[in-house]
């Protein structure tokens, strides 16, 4: 087991730990214990591709998720959340796409706001959400509403929240809208992609030891971070000619992870 591929032993395992909730590493390179089940459905929710079983988290995204859908059913239009990837049901490496959400903290909202919380599995696999960018991610569309913003803002104000992860357009569009207190921007982070979702990434639990945090955000709003970003995508800078290759990332096994997430994957 030691020497093999993280990513097919946690991608393997259908349920979570009989253990007690912790989370053991980083965001990136750990795995969750006693991991709990996002209900498919619930009053302002439902979860999206299950075919993936990646609606599993750390009990604390799993009150965040259901709470911030709550009160994205106030706002107009929204009958509140439809949640796309979260972690595998004891996180760890997954077999495609992510390279983060691996400790249970990490959730993909979609930006599509939802009519009906009724949809078939059928449905929940083959709908898709919608893209709030134009230019590359350097402006918003015509898609992105005041409602978009009220609810990253309600997300970033949770004490929970580390992180919030948007196409670089979209925070230059909620500096720009926010007429009062900026400081909640901060939380709010430019990053590629990100435009048929947004990402929201909560702190370590409480006194959980084992589990790493990611060093806070630089001090202010970042809303001249942000423009810096725009700036780049409309006049990309010149290549740097000296500039090495990015190297290969080397594929995770699991002695890579913490020593605990071997016990993570034989408890029952």
């Amino acid at each position: 087991m030691q020497g093999q591929l993280a990513k097919k032993l946690f991608g393997a395992v259908s349920e979570g730990s009989q253990q007690g909730p912790a989370v053991y590493g980083s965001y990136a390179k750990g795995c969750l214990a006693g991991g709990v089940e996002l209900a498919e459905t619930g009053p302002t929710w439902q979860a999206m591709r299950l075919s993936r079983n990646r609606n599993w988290g750390h009990p604390e995204l799993i009150d965040f998720v259901q709470e911030l859908s709550r009160f994205a059913a106030t706002r107009p239009g929204w009958a509140g959340l439809y949640v796309g990837d979260m972690s595998q049901p004891r996180g760890g490496p997954m077999l495609s796409g992510h390279r983060s959400h691996q400790s249970g903290l990490d959730a993909d909202i979609w930006m599509l706001p939802p009519k009906r919380l009724n949809l078939s599995l059928r449905e929940r696999e083959t709908l898709s959400s919608i893209s709030l960018r134009r230019a590359k991610g350097a402006y918003t569309n015509a898609s992105y509403t005041r409602q978009h913003m009220e609810i990253i803002r309600a997300a970033a104000k949770d004490p929970r929240v580390a992180r919030i992860f948007v196409f670089p357009g979209a925070k230059v569009q909620m500096c720009n809208d926010e007429t009062g207190d900026k400081s909640w921007l901060r939380k709010v982070r430019p990053w590629w992609g990100h435009h048929y979702h947004f990402h929201v990434r909560l702190n370590c639990p409480k006194g959980m030891r084992g589990c790493v945090d990611q060093p806070a955000p630089p001090v202010g709003h970042g809303c001249a971070d942000a423009q810096t970003w725009v700036n780049n995508i409309l006049n990309p800078p010149p290549p740097d000619p000296n500039a090495k290759p990015a190297k290969p990332r080397r594929e995770y096994t699991l002695t890579d992870l913490p020593n605990q997430c071997v016990g993570v994957l034989q408890s029952r």
